[in-house]
Order: C-alpha cells, then sequence, then structure tokens
C-alpha cells in the first residue's frame, strides 16, 4: 500500500496553516521545505504545522522542522506545531520522534489547531 504525502494550505486568522498528511521521509522531505518557504516567501510570518496526520518522520523530516525553526525565527516570526498525543492511527509518530532526539522542547506545540492559532493558549509540555 503507497502513502499518499500530501501538504494542505490554509489560513486562520493572522495564520498560515500547512496540514501534512502522509510519510515525511527523504523523498518528501523536499516538497515540505518548500512548502514553507513558499508560504514564508508568500509574507507569511505565523505558521501552523499540522502533522497530526504524518505517519511516519526520519531524520529527513526532523532536518526540515528545525530548518522550519530556524527560517522563522530569522524573520522574526512564530512557529506552532500540532502534535496530538493520539493522532495518525497509533499516536503522534512525530511527537515520539522529536521527544526521543531531545528536541521537542525546541517547539511551541499543541494539541489542535484551535490551541495553535488561540494567542492566550499554553503550548503542551515538552
Amino acid at each position: 500500500m503507497a502513502v499518499v504525502f500530501k501538504v494542505t494550505e490554509g489560513k486562520r486568522g493572522d495564520w498560515a496553516v500547512l496540514q501534512v498528511a502522509g510519510e515525511m521521509d527523504l523523498m518528501t522531505s523536499p516538497v515540505m521545505r518548500q512548502r514553507v518557504h513558499d508560504a514564508v516567501a508568500d509574507g507569511h510570518r505565523s505558521l501552523v504545522l499540522d502533522l497530526s496526520e504524518v505517519l511516519f518522520c526520519d531524520s529527513s523530516g526532523v532536518g526540515v522542522l528545525i530548518a522550519t525553526r530556524r527560517l522563522i525565527r530569522s524573520c522574526q516570526g512564530r512557529l506552532r506545531l500540532i502534535l496530538p498525543a493520539q493522532g495518525a492511527e497509533d499516536g503522534s509518530h512525530v511527537n515520539r520522534v522529536l521527544a526521543a532526539l531531545g528536541v521537542r522542547r525546541l517547539f511551541d506545540v499543541h494539541p489542535d489547531l484551535a490551541s495553535a492559532v488561540d494567542e492566550e493558549a499554553r503550548p503542551l509540555s515538552a
């Protein structure tokens, strides 16, 4: 069974939202990186990456997330990740990968879109 990688762009208030589904790996990471760069080039400085439907993430996917953080910080923007405790069938794979690598604490993580775009919401603890 082939897993389709898809990035859907939306907007929620001041936030650009990229909903990612499928696998973030060596083959799909360049697509993800380009979509982030396109959003920033379009003037978006507040970005939410909804990773709740990502089934798999390898080191190249993590690299894209860290590069995205660096890019957004360089333009004084805001980045928030949606990494629910449950999602993508058996729990958030990305959440577990980032925690195992010790880099989850670098990100402003929220359980859902409503929380991610809420200016008053507190991120989940690392």
